[in-house]
């Protein structure tokens, strides 16, 4: 970990934090889920610089050691899309590859349709591509559905404000990291869905939840709420929606989001075809909705044939 080296990219008045590692010519740019922050691409970043690629993690607005913006309850997808570009600029990057898990996929694949000869190729986590359009999975989901609860101003702030953030992020791994979408009873939040108890999945380590305690000291997590949560009705004015770069989609057999009304027939039919052509799909049979972490290993090993085999 030590060989991972560290900056702050200005953009447009944000110090937004960057990891780094490799020399190589061919850049990999990770894009993280929530709460995960750059520490989450810890084993691919290593992995890849191994392998003769520079591996660039940044934290996002309101995340890890970036800067919060002066008013987060305006933060939005957008944001995550001009600052990528800003980043790319600031360090000269003409062309990369990127790699996203969960609501990460939503700004790399938008990206992409903006930029497209800024980006060779796409791999995503846990999530497809999935075209602008209103949210309507709470239309087909029980009250107490997460992204319902996280969604209403206030609730989440007062949920979470009863732990510390070790607590939290312990909290979410455990509660995500199961094969069921996170649903609250009437009389609950989504943080009592977890007991005290509950032991951290084997794969990740008291280690490595003490060093997302410290890296999530400056932003807190709350800020984080904005985007993803309260931004999914963003209107985007895309030039189309069709993905011409060629992209990698790894999903875990047992992600909670196979649960999601209409996903698993979407991606196992083919569907999301339609939009990102050139699109591979391998499923892990005992992946969860953290795979990268859960599997380091394999999916290190998934990106590599991947970015060799689109590598210039």
């Amino acid at each position: 970990m030590n060989e991972i080296k560290h900056r702050y990219v200005e953009v447009k008045g944000l110090k937004l934090h960057v990891a780094e590692i490799g020399l190589g010519q061919s850049v990999v740019v990770f894009l993280h889920g929530f709460p995960e922050i750059w520490y989450s691409w810890r084993h691919q970043m290593i992995a890849l610089s191994s392998a003769g690629y520079r591996a660039i993690a940044p934290d996002y607005r309101g995340y890890g050691l970036s800067d919060s913006p002066p008013e987060p309850g305006n933060a939005s997808f957008g944001d995550l899309i001009t600052d990528l570009l800003a980043i790319l600029d600031a360090l000269s990057l003409p062309k990369v590859f990127l790699v996203a898990k969960d609501f990460g996929a939503r700004p790399a694949y938008f990206f992409a349709l903006l930029y497209p000869e800024r980006v060779s190729g796409i791999i995503t986590l846990g999530v497809p591509f999935v075209p602008p359009s209103p949210s309507t999975y709470h239309k087909y989901l029980p009250e107490g559905f997460y992204i319902s609860r996280w969604k209403e101003p206030g609730r989440a702030e007062a949920d979470f404000g009863r732990f510390d953030v070790k607590t939290i992020v312990r909290n979410i791994y455990i509660l995500f990291s199961k094969s069921e979408i996170p649903i609250a009873g009437e009389n609950q939040e989504i943080m009592d869905l977890v007991e005290p108890s509950t032991p951290l999945p084997p794969w990740f380590t008291e280690e490595d939840l003490e060093n997302y305690e410290a890296l999530y000291k400056k932003s807190g997590v709350l800020t984080a709420m904005q985007t993803p949560y309260r931004s999914f009705g963003e209107v985007f004015n895309l030039p189309n929606t069709k993905v011409e770069a060629p992209a990698l989609l790894i999903m875990g057999e047992k992600d909670y989001f196979f649960k999601f009304p209409g996903i698993e027939d979407y991606i196992r039919s083919g569907k999301v075809k339609v939009f990102v052509p050139d699109l591979e799909i391998t499923y892990l049979p005992e992946g969860t909705h953290f795979v990268q972490e859960q599997f380091p290993d394999q999916v290190n090993q998934l990106m590599l044939t991947f970015l060799s085999k689109h590598s210039c």
